[in-house]
């Protein structure tokens, strides 16, 4: 069994996209339950390590993502990097379609307002939301939905672990505009 932990371990860490127990046990010709056992063991042993490396389950399949401990001191590396940015609309508009999907552009603008379109085509541009399907009413408007990409960003494995509503009103948005700035977690 240590060469198949082995095999597990190599296949998710050079995986670019999580990969869910079902996929690993094809991918390693083992049954589901095996390969379910393997995982849940490698995630033990990197959490009681504590090290800074985690493996955890995000969009529906488990991927290595470095421990929040380090997140501070990790910053400065990737400095030059230019951080993905958006507006306090957008992310407004990230957070309706996040709680209330599917949900209708005319829903969203009911909600924040004002227009919405542009927002919307931000987030379709950078792939948090998709169109899926359309609101059975006159006119047919498109529902939106979060994507895995949203999961991922998010570090979330499904949308029931979007923390409660209530909890949003406490989060320390203040002057936030970029999306690494928002921590859910």
């Amino acid at each position: 069994m240590d060469f198949y932990r082995g095999l597990i371990e190599a296949v998710l860490f050079v995986s670019p996209e999580p990969i869910s127990v079902t996929a690993l046990a094809r991918q390693c010709n083992l049954d589901r339950t095996n390969t379910r056992i393997l995982v849940d063991s490698l995630v033990d042993d990197y959490t009681e390590r504590g090290g800074g490396i985690t493996l955890r389950e995000v969009a529906g399949g488990y991927r290595f993502l470095t421990s929040e401990a380090y997140s501070g001191a990790l910053s400065g590396v990737f400095a030059d990097r230019r951080p993905e940015r958006l507006s306090r609309s957008v992310i407004e508009t990230l957070a309706i379609v996040a709680y209330r999907q599917p949900i209708t552009l005319p829903e969203i603008e009911e909600v924040r307002g004002v227009n919405s379109r542009a927002m919307i085509a931000t987030l379709l541009q950078k792939k948090l939301v998709k169109p899926q399907g359309y609101r059975p009413v006159p006119g047919r408007p498109t529902l939106y939905v979060t994507t895995r990409q949203f999961l991922m960003r998010f570090h979330l494995n499904t949308l029931a672990d979007l923390p409660p509503l209530r909890d949003l009103k406490e989060l320390p948005f203040g002057d936030a505009d970029r999306i690494d700035d928002i921590s859910l977690d």
